[in-house]
């Protein structure tokens, strides 16, 4: 037996290296796979040009394996386009397959779009065959009785594909379902008819056409839940009997300080008034005095004064008979 040498090992080695590259960019358990399977691919072309190109072979040739089992003829080239322009291959396959079986008229072309748009392509399908319930959050809305009522909708939709692309979605049904529900409630005569009635808000909603420019259909609105909430109407009006009050209490507050300031002013005008007549009461003796001194009051005419002015006091305290008896204990 001969001994291994240097030269045999680094020949084994590049046997191995060669045979490890080789079914790398041709992989021919996929070639094989895909043979009996009935689809024809090429092994220079397609299996290494794919190495080549960054695209998985696995993914491209078991998502057309998928297709022509179903009976759908896919191309190499747009399944490896759609791969290379950040497409989910696999999906959008999956969403053909179940188009067809549900003769819905769905073609790569749209699929690749839908996905390529950020909708699952695959759920959208689904929607289209088996329609799909949204609730909605609890709305509020107050009747013109000022009743407030809590509703719960479901809505049911279905996807529409035409519309997939450029669609509103879910956010937008519910915001315009929950207008509607408000709008129906608010223009109720009284909270009662639509306890009675709930269904006429679903058809009132339903007549307005809130699937426009959207990526679904409604279907249906079936309200689940009506409950009566607080009484809205009362409570502003306690609030602005509240703000009335508050309001006649500050005018009061207002004439009463207007009135106090009058008071305030009359009796100062009074003690101004009582001071001049005391200033003026104490000039008449010096007046007097000065009468006697030039010669034109005399005496007889002082005495005739002092009793008049005598003769008043005990008029005034004659027509005070209450000071008088006042007076008359205080003596005691």
């Amino acid at each position: 037996m001969e001994p291994i040498t240097g030269l045999s090992i680094v020949i084994i080695v590049a046997i191995l290296f060669f045979l490890i590259l080789f079914f790398y960019f041709i992989p021919i358990n996929l070639y094989i796979t895909a043979y009996f399977s009935g689809v024809k691919v090429k092994i220079m072309k397609d299996l290494m040009g794919m190495r080549f190109r960054k695209v998985p072979p696995v993914i491209i040739i078991r998502s057309l394996i998928t297709a022509s089992k179903a009976g759908l003829q896919l191309d190499t080239s747009k399944l490896e386009a759609h791969y290379l322009a950040g497409g989910d291959v696999i999906k959008v396959v999956k969403a053909l397959i179940s188009a067809n079986k549900a003769n819905l008229d769905l073609d790569f072309e749209r699929a690749a779009a839908i996905d390529l748009a950020g909708r699952d392509v695959l759920e959208a399908v689904k929607m289209s065959v088996i329609p799909k319930v949204i609730q909605t959050p609890v709305v509020t809305a107050v009747a013109k009785d000022g009743i407030q009522l809590k509703a719960l909708a479901r809505i049911t939709v279905r996807a529409n594909i035409d519309r997939l692309v450029g669609g509103a979605g879910e956010a937008t049904i519910l915001a315009r379902v929950g207008e509607g529900i408000v709008s129906t409630i608010g223009s109720s005569d009284s909270h009662k008819n639509v306890l009675e009635n709930p269904d006429s808000i679903s058809k009132v909603v339903l007549q307005k056409g809130l699937d426009s420019g959207t990526a679904f259909e409604i279907l249906s609105i079936d309200i689940a839940d009506v409950d009566v909430g607080t009484n809205i109407g009362a409570i502003l009006q306690t609030d602005q009997a509240e703000a009335d009050l508050k309001v006649a209490r500050a005018k009061a507050e207002e004439r009463r300080a207007a009135a106090v300031a009058a008071e305030q002013e009359n009796k100062a005008e009074i003690a101004r008034m009582r001071s001049k007549v005391i200033e003026a009461e104490a000039e008449v003796p010096l007046a007097i005095a000065e009468a006697f001194r030039s010669g034109n009051l005399g005496i007889m005419d002082y005495y005739n004064i002092k009793n008049i002015q005598a003769d008043t006091d005990m008029r005034e305290s004659i027509s005070k008979p209450n000071d008088t008896s006042k007076d008359k204990n205080g003596g005691k």
